[in-house]
């Protein structure tokens, strides 16, 4: 048959400046009429018709321009790109220029098996990247010499305010009261205000003798601090826990190669960021932060830690560890509402310790010491009234100038011939050297101050004093001396990037995560000079662009959204859900309401939500969901009307978790208005949203927005994250604002929830290329694609697996979930089984036990094309008849032995000589065809996570255990 010649009528058409939304979406127009066919509609209208309650609809096209190509997007952005100055950056504070090893970069940052994949949930399909993060936790514990780490948290600043709850939850004091040095980052201090507040406790900042003679439960030390002193903190430490105060110490990570540990200065908690190792500045994020405690601490410690078990078969194996402690089984209880981490953040980092070592770190750290060593001998010998503030100092120099007239002639000086330095008060200025720093900056950073250019003299000398400098050996464990050359590096990340299984090789079909195409034009932009490395507290007339591009994205997301203002600053959806709770409970104090501290939440909510209201010292109080899985109105009432005089929000998550379009949304936000109280909605589910609906429209006040979700930021393995909010005019004044670089619209008295302005800003131009090149009509056919695959999947599957809850015409949002628990109850096959079956199949499994145990939750989003969507039913279809096989007994297959309750099924286990199964080695490893096309192997056996909690080992093991 021959095929039709399609004709091109049109420049238009010739141009076809909407190519990208083709690329985005999995199905063309053909193979959408064979899912809606197979749905039982005709055309697309009439799908949606029978989906999306008509009460919620927009009706309107969205307030957006029409797509444009993908080159013509980056060339829009190029030249906004253009409109950024970047100045040599000797402002420290916490950031510093870095050079990130082009090995890492091309192979790490730039590489999908990277930064496609999911956090790994399921271990035995993630041994790459946990690997990456035990060698990150490694770095942390050799470096601050504290017995354990955990696997990042998103800044320097929130890890502080994480460090001061933890002090508390451990602290024997009874006091109500936290210390701060004087010598913090005031970020650091803006966060900490921010975070205490609604905890209830008392925030005193001051020297060393307000420390030793107060009552505190914690105290936080800065090391180095930020005028770039450095001083031996045992003392005051030995001082403050005789008082029973938990010891905190915020150290710069490069700094601590040379330095005596935060261990041995007696800290209970060590934290800082990581940037210096490797990670671009990008205006402030995103950055991996570290945080380092003690062994008994590690049931009371925020986040994630990556620990050491074994499989099946007896071998070393990776998994999270103590995930008891995740916050979406512990709700309320949880440590904190910690969701995303900063992984693949970290994974460059300690990438950057293994391709250096021990030896590379230390020329580093040391280069970086006699720079400033050096610049400040120049400025000892010069005439007056020039003076080094500091006499023991890393690498940031503080000159008292002796005058305000100098001081600004010098700094203005450098800032015209391309160097940004840092002023405290009217006549000092501070000069951080960095990696980047060499004999040509050193010349003429010294014109600049002494009118006279210096060469660095040949003898590289330390000032430090000796009881400052560490004496124990750091990075020890072979991994970080063996892959210094870059043969040697490269083929490394290549071994682990074949463990891991990411986007790049199937879907991932996460409910409520929205696993969808990255697409390269829009993650290109992030490793550009201007958008990566520029400082946060660059002057503002140098970053125009970047303020440019930040309010072209705020201004789309207010289209989409219809809220009247958007906070850029918060860096993760969990930091989101805070600053949209924060914006409320600022709402309410600002009318005298400060009693409104009531926070109702569905059942069905994510975990998130009641950890979040718990942080910001709200009363969790949880409303009853229906049979369909919706809010039980007539609960929801009684408890509005039982707690109207305190309502303070109601937090909702639209489409439901259950994944269901609610039709009664509008009435339940008007109910929560009659009451007083403000609706937060969780934007976990915009996928289903955009284009057909907008959340302000049908009554909410708040959303967070997860543009590592909907708006295509990748996952990272597990972050990074961004979790921008959308509010109404009335909430919009009480955004968080920052103390150091105050952001537009925000009042001065609103402190920050992250440690930048604008969050992790450098990751935003890859939403701004996907909403620029999908368009008004783009965005709203990934959504209309997006509910008919997940329509599609049910459809196919419910005859096996049945869909535990649909909308009013038996359709559901943008995922749905099968319920696994009549299976099991039939056959014995739990829904882990299934999970590690489909990794023999080529599949990441969906959202397991999540919002409702015993089932799985399954969002194929947009991208998927209908041959993958029926690969993937095929496999749940065959899993299913395995199982029945087992049920039945059929050729020997027992419940103690059969391919489900032994996968994954590694190589090693199939090569191997024994075998004593009653199922084949085939069945084992190519269950259907399509498998022996593309198989994946998983490089670990199933993994045993209760011998992995009963021996916790979260430090890099013996080489021998990989034996």
């Amino acid at each position: 048959m021959q095929k039709q010649q399609h004709t091109f009528d049109s420049f238009q058409d010739l141009f076809n400046e909407g190519e990208f939304i083709h690329r985005h979406l999995g199905s063309n127009a053909t193979e959408q009429a064979e899912l809606l066919k197979a749905v039982g509609y005709e055309d697309m209208d009439s799908f949606i018709d029978a989906t999306v309650p008509a009460p919620v609809r927009l009706n309107k096209a969205l307030d957006l321009p029409a797509a444009i190509s993908e080159h013509h997007a980056l060339a829009k952005l190029r030249a906004m790109a253009d409109d950024i100055t970047v100045n040599k950056s000797y402002i420290g504070q916490g950031y510093s220029p870095v050079r990130m090893p082009a090995v890492i970069q091309r192979n790490v940052l730039e590489n999908p098996s990277w930064y496609t994949a999911y956090t790994p949930y399921q271990a035995e399909i993630s041994q790459g990247r946990l690997e990456a993060l035990l060698n990150f936790q490694q770095v942390c514990i050799d470096l601050t010499g504290l017995e354990l780490a955990g696997a990042s948290l998103l800044d320097e600043a929130t890890a502080a305010a994480e460090a001061m709850a933890m002090a508390k939850r451990v602290s024997k004091s009874k006091s109500n009261q936290f210390f701060v040095d004087e010598r913090v980052y005031p970020q650091t201090l803006d966060v900490i205000k921010t975070r205490a507040k609604y905890f209830g406790w008392d925030v005193v900042v001051g020297d060393f003798e307000t420390a030793k003679s107060g009552d505190y439960f914690g105290a936080l030390f800065q090391y180095v601090g930020r005028e770039g002193d450095v001083v031996d903190l045992t003392d005051i430490i030995t001082a403050v826990k005789e008082n029973k105060t938990y010891a905190i110490v915020a150290s710069d990570i490069m700094s601590l190669v040379l330095l005596k540990s935060p261990a041995d200065m007696g800290a209970d908690v060590a934290l800082g960021s990581t940037q210096r190792f490797g990670i671009p500045m990008g205006f402030g994020g995103p950055h991996a932060a570290y945080f380092a405690f003690t062994d008994k601490a590690k049931r009371s410690a925020p986040g994630r830690i990556i620990g050491v078990s074994k499989d099946a078969q007896g071998n070393t194996a990776l998994r999270m560890a103590l995930q008891t402690r995740e916050q979406h089984i512990r709700r309320e209880k949880a440590n904190s509402n910690i969701c995303t981490s900063q992984v693949l953040l970290a994974n460059l980092a300690g990438m950057y310790a293994v391709y250096h070592g021990p030896v590379g770190l230390k020329r580093i750290a040391n280069r970086i010491h006699a720079l400033a060593s050096a610049f400040a001998e120049v400025i000892n010998n010069a005439d007056a009234p020039l003076n080094v503030v500091h006499q023991q100092f890393f690498d940031t120099v503080l000159v008292d100038c002796g005058s305000e007239k100098l001081a600004t002639q010098i700094f203005e000086n450098a800032e015209n011939v391309g160097y940004n330095l840092w002023r405290i008060g009217s006549d000092k200025l501070a000069i951080a050297f960095s990696e980047t720093s060499d004999q040509t900056d050193f010349e003429i950073l010294t014109q600049l101050f002494v009118n006279k250019s210096h060469s660095l003299p040949e003898q590289a000398s330390t000032t430090l004093a000796d009881e400052l400098l560490r004496k124990d050996e750091i990075l020890t464990h072979p991994v970080f001396n063996s892959h210094h050359t870059e043969h040697e590096m490269l083929r490394y990340l290549k071994s682990l990037e074949d463990k891991d299984l990411a986007m790049n090789r199937s879907m991932i079909s996460l409910g409520s995560c929205t696993m969808k195409l990255n697409a390269t034009s829009e993650m290109l932009p992030i490793t550009w000079n201007e958008f990566a490395n520029v400082h946060p507290f660059a002057p503002r007339e140098q970053v125009k662009g970047y303020i440019a591009m930040i309010d072209g994205l705020q201004e789309q997301l207010k289209a989409i959204t219809g809220f009247d203002e958007i906070s850029m600053q918060p860096n993760s959806g969990a930091s989101g859900e805070y600053a949209g709770l924060l914006a409320i409970r600022r709402y309410h104090e600002s009318l005298g309401q400060n009693e409104r501290n009531i926070c109702l939440i569905p059942r069905s909510a994510h975990g998130t939500n009641p950890a979040t209201a718990q942080m910001m010292g709200m009363k969790v109080v949880v409303v009853n969901t229906d049979d369909n899985g919706n809010v039980d109105l007539d609960d929801l009432t009684a408890k509005c009307e039982e707690h109207s005089e305190q309502l303070g929000a109601l937090m909702i998550t639209y489409p439901s978790t259950h994944g269901v379009f609610e039709e009664g949304i509008r009435d339940i936000c008007d109910l929560i208005h009659q009451h007083g109280g403000q609706v937060y909605m969780d934007g976990a589910n915009m996928n289903a949203q955009v284009g057909i609906m907008q959340p302000a429209d049908v009554g909410a006040d708040v959303l967070h927005m997860n543009l590592h979700k909907t708006f295509c930021i990748p996952h990272g393995g597990g972050g990074p994250g961004m979790g921008p909010i959308g509010m109404k005019s009335h909430l919009a004044p009480f955004m968080a604002n920052h103390s150091v670089s105050p952001v537009h619209n925000a009042q001065n008295d609103c402190t920050a929830v992250s440690s930048a302005p604008y969050g992790s800003a450098s990751i935003l131009p890859i939403s701004y290329m996907y909403i620029t090149m999908m368009g008004r009509d783009g965005l709203l056919e990934a959504t209309k694609l997006a509910l008919l695959n997940a329509n599609y999947i049910a459809s196919q599957l419910k005859d096996d697996y049945p869909v535990l809850y649909t909308g009013k015409n038996g359709r559901v949002a943008h995922e749905c979930i099968i319920d696994i628990r009549p299976l099991k109850e039939q056959t014995g096959i739990s829904e882990s089984d299934i999970a590690k079956r489909l990794m023999d199949y080529g599949f990441h499994a969906p959202t397991m036990s999540f919002p409702v145990a015993g089932t799985l939750m399954i969002e194929p989003t947009e991208s998927e094309s209908k041959e993958e969507l029926d690969r993937f039913i095929s496999a749940l279809k065959q899993i299913k008849q395995e199982a029945l096989k087992v049920q039945k007994g059929e050729d020997g297959w027992t419940l103690e032995d059969n391919p489900l309750v032994n996968a994954p099924h590694t190589a090693f286990v199939i090569a191997s000589e024994e075998w004593s199964h009653p199922y084949s080695r085939d069945e084992a490893s190519f269950p259907l065809e399509y498998v022996r096309q593309h198989k994946f192997w998983s490089s670990v056996g199933r993994i045993d996570d209760v011998y992995g909690d009963k021996n916790l080992m979260c430090s890099c093991p013996s080489i021998d255990n990989y034996e």
